[in-house]
Formats: C-alpha cells, sequence, structure tokens
C-alpha cells in the first residue's frame, strides 16, 4: 500500500477569536495572584474554585457567600462561558449520550457520556478536528480546527460532572468516575492545556475535581516526544497508543505520523512511561476488514507485545459514512483475539456504543456543520 500525500500539523493555527481565560486555565496558585491582580483577596479564588470543581457550579450569581458587587468581575474572569450546548443525542436507553458543543467562537467538537453498571466515563475532545490525518477517521479527515485551551477540556468534563450529579441519565443521581481523551484531536499536540486539564481532574478539592489518575485514559497516536514529556510529569494516567497495526509499511498509511516516529520507538517510550509511572499501557487497535485485520498481523503483534505490560484494546471499526473502511468480520475478529491470547497477551474487544447516534468522533459535528447555512 503506498503511503499518501500527508500534511501533519503540530503547530496551532491562527485562532480566529482568542479564548477568553477561565479559572481552568490557570494553577491554583495563578489563581489567587488573579484574584489579587484584581483588587481581591486571594481567598476569593479558593471559593471560586470550590463552587466550580466540589459543587460543579459557574454561576457567580447563585454564589451567596462572595459579595453581589464581586459577582460580575469574578464571572468575566474567573468563569466566562466557553461552552454552550447545540444538542445531545441519545442510545442505549439514555445509558449513552452525545453532547454537541459550541465554543465561544463558533466551533464545533463532541464528548460522550456513558454510564455502565459500576462506572460512568466521559471522553472528551481535546482539540476542534486533528492534524494527524488517519484516513479512516473522520475527525482525522477534517483537518486541525484549533488547539482547545484548558478552560474548553475542562468545562466538557464539569459539564459531565454536573449531569451525573443532576441525575440526567438513567438511573439517578450518580458520580463521574472516569475520563478519556480519546474524542477529536491528538491529546499530545496540544500538551500544555491537556496537562493543565490532567492537574484540574487529579487535584483534591477545592483545586480540582479529585478523581484519581488511574481512572484517567490518554491517548495518542504515537507522538514520541509527548510521551517521553508526560512521563516526568508524575501523572499517573493510563497511556492509550493507538498503534492500528503492528508493521511499519501499513502504520505508514493507516497512522502517518508513523513516518516521523516508527513503532519501535513508540513501543520503547511507552515502556519507559511504564516503567517510570508502574501503570500499564493500553494499545488501541481498531480492527478494519482486510486491512489489518489478518492473522499474521495478530502472531506479530502478539510477539511484539508478550513480554511487555500492555493490555490490547480491539476496536471494531465504527464506519463513516461512504467510507471505504468497514469493520472486520466476526471469525476475523476471534481468529485475531485467540492468536493474541496464545501469546499471554491480555487483550479485550471493546463495547460498540453510540453506532447509531454517529459514534465514530467527528460524525456529529460534520453533519451539523453540512446542515448549518455556513457549513
Amino acid at each position: 500500500m503506498s503511503v499518501p500525500e500527508i500534511k501533519l500539523v503540530f503547530d496551532e493555527p491562527v485562532q480566529r477569536k482568542k479564548t477568553p481565560k477561565h479559572l481552568a486555565d490557570y494553577s491554583p496558585e495563578e489563581r489567587r495572584e488573579l484574584a489579587k491582580s484584581l483588587g481581591l483577596p486571594a481567598f476569593r479564588a479558593n471559593q471560586v474554585a470550590t463552587h466550580y470543581f466540589t459543587h460543579l457550579s459557574n454561576d457567580p450569581e447563585n454564589w451567596t457567600d462572595i459579595p453581589a458587587e464581586m459577582r460580575k468581575t469574578i464571572a468575566e474572569q474567573f468563569t466566562p462561558k466557553l461552552i454552550e450546548l447545540v444538542r445531545s443525542v441519545e442510545c442505549d436507553g439514555g445509558m449513552t449520550r452525545k453532547d454537541l458543543w459550541k465554543l465561544h467562537d463558533g466551533v464545533l467538537v463532541e464528548s460522550v457520556l456513558m454510564r455502565y453498571t459500576d462506572r460512568v466515563t466521559v471522553c472528551i475532545s481535546s482539540q476542534a478536528g486533528c492534524g494527524m490525518n488517519c484516513p479512516f477517521c473522520a475527525t482525522g479527515q477534517a483537518g486541525l480546527t484549533r488547539n482547545l485551551s484548558a478552560g474548553e477540556i475542562t468545562e466538557q468534563i464539569v459539564a459531565a460532572a454536573r449531569a451525573c450529579a443532576n441525575g440526567e441519565l438513567p438511573g439517578g443521581e450518580a458520580r463521574l468516575s472516569n475520563i478519556v481523551f480519546m474524542g477529536m484531536g491528538e491529546p499530545l499536540a496540544n500538551y500544555n492545556a491537556v496537562t493543565r486539564t490532567l492537574r484540574n481532574i487529579t487535584d483534591p478539592n477545592p483545586d480540582g475535581l479529585g478523581i484519581s489518575a488511574r481512572s484517567v485514559v490518554v491517548s495518542t497516536v504515537g507522538l514520541v516526544n509527548g510521551i517521553e514529556k508526560l512521563t516526568e510529569e508524575g501523572l499517573s494516567v493510563t497511556l492509550a497508543v493507538s498503534l492500528h497495526t503492528p508493521d511499519d509499511e501499513l502504520r505508514d498509511t493507516l497512522v502517518p505520523i508513523n513516518s516521523r516516529w516508527k513503532i519501535k520507538e513508540v513501543l520503547a517510550a511507552a515502556d519507559a512511561y511504564e516503567k517510570k509511572t508502574g501503570r500499564r499501557y493500553s494499545i488501541e487497535y481498531a480492527l478494519i476488514r482486510d486491512i489489518n485485520d489478518q492473522s499474521w498481523r495478530s502472531d506479530l503483534l502478539g510477539r511484539l507485545l508478550k513480554n511487555r505490560n500492555a493490555h490490547v484494546n480491539l476496536i471494531p471499526l465504527n464506519p463513516t459514512p461512504g467510507s471505504k473502511w468497514t469493520a472486520s468480520r466476526r471469525e476475523d475478529e476471534a481468529e485475531f483475539v485467540r492468536i493474541l491470547e496464545s501469546y499471554g497477551v491480555p487483550v479485550t474487544v471493546r463495547d460498540t456504543r453510540g453506532r447509531e447516534i454517529d459514534g465514530a468522533c467527528g460524525q456529529l459535528a460534520a453533519a451539523e456543520k453540512g446542515n448549518s447555512p455556513t457549513g
């Protein structure tokens, strides 16, 4: 298979309108410094953080412990409106909900909230679009519009936590327990905003949401320099590497960043992350019919991973409308699993939630954009 003409985007495109700064863009110390620069006592920043991260409230008009004359300033400087819900679509009896958000400049992104028997997970976007250009991905084919700020990413999470607390999903009130950075975008290509968000998630109340790092997954197509930086952050989140094939020849086509960092380098970086953090990493593998689901590829993947602390997450491809890429046959999927297990490699097949609601990342945003007068 020949390698297509590609353009990988790492740098942020020119923004049409600067994203307002939000409480979630700052470290706890920076929040206190901001309060002081506004002529407010530093403890006001702690109060705002308590309302936002502990009580999941972003409207200062309801914060009775803050004087009325301060609320307008606090609303403008700490909790400006960054995202607005355009629409939600549901399936699985309401247990899966995809939300389409409009950002302050009209850009569209998606998040998906999923309730299981033992947890509630939100899948969030870290970029509007994606610059990695993977041909089987709806978001990758749309290209990169811009990076999201830490505030815009965190707002998706807080909105999901609020929906859980308000009992918006079947089963009543719940606590958001898991966050996966597997929505639109390549998280490690928006490194600073993503790591600030990770601290917002894992810092204890009132500085953050107080969610365990063990319950957070950061996915990457294999940006080795980003994995190496994340290794030194002291954030023991789970790393997920979107490998999709064990051979460089095909991966150069399926995951074009492979032309810069080969599989051997990506796995070495993931191994170093596992050694430093003690966290087993995940290998994400979208099974695509007659492309990467052959027995010999499963055999090669098994040999690559048999002595590594890695877990394979097989993903039946969620095809996008008009795409030539489609999910593997069930018998090929079963054989792929059997071969990996013969090498002692832990493997699971991902729950295919959301197929009937344009489940693949980018599909809902693309449909909305296509339906709009300016789309």
